[in-house]
């Protein structure tokens, strides 16, 4: 039996598979899965004042993040990885800050839209890798609620959603807390192909 490449994707049926040589076995796993990779970002100004939700929890802190829905940094992140991933644009177009229906709006909610677009366009969501890049307060004792708010908001296990923070050694504006930043990788599979 033969096998070569075609456009980049390793043309086989999945019943062939276990007839592969097991270095190619990888290769044809991944070939036939089509996964994707997102990166998302978002940044918000810190404002004294404000409530501070990040992953769906408002910690306890005496500023939060500024912006036209609750400003969870972490949640709009990953929306940006999610939509980028599966090619369907990005936060601000589906949930533009000129829109009074996204005023105040729970960002987890804007969440479970992506999935529910992802789903739509044949993909599943298999995990979040997510960053916070930020002074104060430590994240530590609020991630595992963070964690299963985003699991729950995306319809993935807790093992599949990882949260880290970070600081920026009290440099620039993250250092001295005028702001907050977030990053986030997801992968999706294409289930319907």
């Amino acid at each position: 039996m033969r096998y070569a490449p075609t456009n980049g994707w390793l043309k086989i049926g999945r019943s062939q598979i276990s007839h592969l040589p097991s270095h190619i076995y990888i290769i044809a796993i991944f070939a036939i899965m089509k996964i994707k990779v997102g990166f998302g970002f978002d940044v918000h100004q810190m404002k004294s004042g404000h409530p501070f939700v990040v992953g769906g929890v408002t910690l306890d802190h005496h500023a939060g993040a500024f912006g036209h829905s609750d400003a969870d940094v972490l949640a709009h992140a990953i929306c940006d990885a999610i939509l980028g991933a599966a090619n369907l644009e990005d936060i601000g177009y589906h949930f533009p800050n000129t829109d009074d229906r996204w005023k105040g709006a729970n960002s987890l909610d804007l969440l479970r839209h992506c999935i529910k677009l992802i789903k739509e366009k044949g993909f599943e969501l298999g995990n979040i890798d997510g960053m916070l890049c930020l002074e104060a307060p430590k994240i530590k004792p609020y991630i595992p609620q963070m964690k299963k708010n985003i699991a729950e908001a995306a319809g993935i296990s807790v093992e599949d959603v990882s949260i880290k923070a970070t600081t920026n050694e009290q440099m620039g504006f993250i250092g001295r807390e005028e702001g907050v930043v977030a990053y986030a990788v997801c992968l999706l599979e294409k289930t319907n192909y």
